[in-house]
């Protein structure tokens, strides 16, 4: 029986999802057997200062990641959103499963949606993308950054001044919480971050065993999708230092050639300004990549311009 060794955050969150990932492989291939390696991450650590103060993408991945290039790990589960658009050289993306649901969700104290919440109610979240666009939707709320894990930031919202709290109905779904959701937050109104609601099994590119079996577990309408969504946060040279969003739909046809619908948004901190597009077409690298030079054509150059400037002061 060969045993794989694999690389994991220590949240709940992130060993719910090791454990089911492995759970589908073990039923994959019944003579892998798994060992779960806890990692904690430099996202991990700082949990007193928002992310885009911070690096930004890569910071709940890039100890994992290393773990994986000295070979002390065979292969690790990570939540797509976290990972930066580059991988490191030796280092790829070997199955990406079918994805979960990618909206955003609202938790409020009361159980008001975010049109009934009050004039000027406190929100909780430290995602520059979802606080652009709730202003830019409600401009009366006050955003207030809150770090920590799931089960943290729903304590916070019990015991702090926050009316409502913004988190990913997946992970919400995977804990097996979404008994606490107040509301669905419309892409319309809040368009997820890239590869949001997929998870991404990463492993070395030249370990042709590993990749067989992941291959295995690969869901290629996601793959497609996140492909899309990855090649326009790539263009745009995105992270969590800017607002930057991207959901992409994808239908494949009898010969599993895809139809790709996406949709991109690009916004400043404060919501007055909100650049978005929508393309179709079967190519998710191009795909992606003209949808960036479409916002970007907009006018959302010179506001990333504007918030990396501000980042860096």
């Amino acid at each position: 029986m060969k045993e794989w060794k694999v690389g994991s955050r220590k949240s709940m969150l992130a060993l719910t999802q090791t454990k089911w990932v492995l759970a589908r492989l073990r039923e994959i291939d019944p003579a892998s057997s798994f060992s779960i390696t806890e990692i904690v991450t430099k996202g991990d650590r700082i949990l007193d200062v928002t992310l885009s103060k911070v690096g930004g993408k890569g910071l709940f991945v890039k100890e994992i990641e290393q773990s994986l290039l000295e070979e002390q790990t065979d292969m690790a589960v990570h939540s797509l959103k976290d990972m930066p658009a580059v991988l490191p050289e030796g280092l790829t993306i070997g199955a990406i499963p079918k994805r979960e649901d990618p909206r955003d969700v609202l938790i409020s104290k009361d159980g008001k949606t975010l049109d009934e919440l009050k004039q000027g109610a406190v929100v909780g979240t430290s995602s520059l993308r979802r606080s652009s666009q709730l202003l830019h939707y409600r401009p009366d709320l006050i955003i207030k950054p809150i770090r920590g894990n799931i089960d943290t930031r729903i304590r916070k919202l019990e015991e702090e001044d926050f009316d409502a709290i913004i988190l990913a109905a997946a992970g919400l779904k995977r804990v097996e919480w979404k008994g606490t959701i107040t509301q669905y937050l419309d892409p319309q109104i809040s368009l997820p971050a890239v590869g949001q609601g997929a998870l991404a099994i990463e492993c070395r590119t030249h370990d042709a065993e590993m990749m067989s079996l992941l291959q295995r577990f690969d869901h290629l309408e996601t793959r497609y999708a996140v492909e899309a969504e990855r090649a326009f946060l790539h263009k745009m040279e995105g992270s969590c230092q800017v607002p930057i969003g991207a959901y992409a739909e994808v239908q494949l046809d009898a010969n599993q050639k895809p139809s790709i619908s996406i949709t991109g948004m690009v916004g400043s901190p404060d919501g007055s300004q909100l650049f978005k597009a929508t393309l179709t077409g079967d190519n998710p690298q191009a795909l992606g990549e003209n949808l960036a030079e479409e916002l970007l054509r907009q006018g959302a150059r010179e506001v990333l311009a504007k918030v990396l400037e501000e980042n860096r002061q």
